[in-house]
């Protein structure tokens, strides 16, 4: 991955931002997830501000097998769900795609039945990196 914080890990493509986004979600849906929110980063900024920005999307994807057996453990699970993958156009003309790591955040849970689904969870969503 040639994008890395503490939070989150990505790529950057050579493909265009609407290419881009339709694969990510075709391999979102391979990887059995679906999206349960999709934020226009850039309209919104539009509609509430008045101010321009680059083209960025944020779609919030939940695989809802692993979703449900998370419940199971953690009640209060919900605050740090779905994971967030951003797509948007870079600076030098490609387009990043970047995902929230649920290793690290689940890790603020302490419970190790989490642990390991947060680490199931990003298996998956590097795979759905690898396929881009």
């Amino acid at each position: 991955m040639d994008i890395e914080t503490p939070y989150a890990f990505g790529k950057k493509v050579s493909d265009s931002f609407d290419a881009t986004e339709t694969k990510v979600r075709e391999e979102l849906m391979k990887e059995g997830f679906g999206i349960l929110s999709e934020i226009d980063v850039t309209g919104k900024f539009k509609e509430k501000l008045g101010r321009d920005f680059r083209r960025y999307i944020i779609l919030g994807a939940c695989n809802p097998a692993l979703a449900w057996e998370a419940f199971g453990h953690e009640i209060n699970i919900g605050t740090l769900l779905p994971c967030n993958v951003v797509v948007y156009s870079d600076d030098d003309g490609s387009t990043a795609v970047v995902v929230m790591d649920p290793s690290a955040a689940l890790s603020l849970i302490g419970n190790p039945d989490i642990t390991e689904l947060a680490r199931q969870v990003k298996e998956k969503l590097e795979r759905v990196l690898v396929r881009l």
